[in-house]
């Protein structure tokens, strides 16, 4: 993949720099006061949110990388609209997976905005938004995007996809990246199992309880997005799945062909530099583009980088680079845009995006290029066909 280091995600930490106040003759020194730890970029919408994160069995399938585990496990966070709540914030990530992904704890530090469990907003059913995680990336590096669409009125459910990167279950159980350490993946086999997981997920959505008790979702206003081989894995899942209404794909190379008679629904690719790929042999939106024939858009940051769209940015501005990457994997990684303006533009876009195909609001940023996000390039846009 483009743009991308092999990795498993840039760090999270507590800033650690001590302000110490000199001494005076016979007067104790203060102690160090800690900088702030690190927080998830705050949400812009009105709601508080909540978060709950569970652990999912689908009994009917052997997991695909590691049969001897048994049925496929999944691991999801969702984010939702909340009631006001003084309860404990949601942990961005635990120490131990903090170590896991990271080589050290400092993920663990990261605060949210979200609380835990905390009871559902009443009111109408909510519409839905399933995420999908980079390729080595737990789920938790999109939290800053899940937390701004909850913060408007959506459901949110991100989902790890086990062993492709690790993964903590309850009880503290760490599942090690098992495709990770292989040295040839099959892209197109992970793309067609993540289908599965999301699917899954979308059974459990959509039948029953749900997944939070007292949480309403519309069944008819269900999206999904991802990051890299999740975005592709989102148009995929809208090729197949007549529950989803669109897909936001967020710098993933595709791997797979689109269905006989292409995909409908509307799809944005979001991606970074690669105005300069068109035609190439690296380029595989291009062909993609030709079998979409819904509504459509491709939008390019010039000056981003692979994981400008993910959490990874903007921590690694605020803490520095994970254990082992080395300085110059920063532009390689991230490109020249500035961190916070990466985060921005892609909660704006991916929120216009579903504003307008699952809430049918008008969304004037889709429409062509903005004064207010001059880092984002109309590359192609259709509007589909008329009915």
């Amino acid at each position: 993949m483009k743009n991308s280091v092999r990795a498993s995600g840039v760090a999270a930490a507590l800033l650690t720099a001590a302000l110490v106040a000199p001494q005076a003759t016979a007067v104790a020194a203060p102690k160090p006061a800690k900088a702030a730890a690190p927080e998830v970029p705050a949400p812009s919408g009105k709601q508080p949110i909540g978060e709950k994160t569970l652990r999912l069995v689908d009994a009917a399938r052997t997991d695909p990388w590691k049969p001897s585990a048994g049925p496929r496990e999944l691991m999801v966070s969702v984010w939702y609209p909340a009631r006001p709540s003084a309860g404990a914030k949601a942990p961005y990530v635990s120490a131990a997976l903090s170590q896991e992904l990271n080589g050290n704890d400092k993920l663990s530090t990261v605060r949210t905005h979200a609380v835990v469990d905390a009871a559902p907003a009443q009111g109408r059913a909510r519409p839905v938004v399933v995420l999908s995680p980079g390729f080595t990336q737990s789920r938790t590096s999109l939290t800053s995007l899940a937390e701004e669409l909850a913060s408007k009125g959506y459901v949110v459910a991100a989902l790890d996809h086990t062993y492709e990167a690790a993964v903590e279950f309850p009880g503290g159980r760490v599942e090690k990246c098992e495709l990770c350490v292989k040295e040839d993946v099959d892209k197109g086999a992970v793309v067609r199992n993540r289908v599965k997981d999301i699917r899954f997920l979308l059974d459990r959505i959509t039948t029953g309880d749900g997944l939070v008790s007292g949480l309403k979702v519309d069944k008819a206003r269900i999206g999904v997005g991802g990051h890299s081989i999740g975005g592709a894995s989102a148009v995929e899942v809208a090729g197949q799945d007549a529950r989803v209404a669109g897909a936001v794909d967020l710098d993933g190379d595709f791997f797979t062909e689109q269905p006989a008679g292409g995909i409908k629904k509307p799809v944005m690719l979001l991606g970074a530099a690669r105005a300069g790929e068109l035609g190439g042999e690296r380029d595989t939106w291009s062909p993609a583009w030709k079998n979409l024939t819904g509504w459509k858009r491709w939008l390019d940051v010039a000056k981003g980088g692979h994981m400008t769209f993910t959490d990874n940015h903007w921590l690694a501005d605020a803490v520095g680079l994970p254990e082992g990457l080395p300085p110059d994997a920063y532009e390689g990684a991230f490109g020249t845009v500035r961190s916070e303006r990466g985060n921005a533009l892609t909660r704006a876009y991916v929120a216009a995006f579903f504003d307008k195909h699952l809430n049918g609001a008008a969304s004037p940023l889709l429409d062509g290029p903005s004064g207010d996000f001059p880092e984002v390039a109309f590359l192609k846009q259709e509007n589909g066909l008329k009915k």
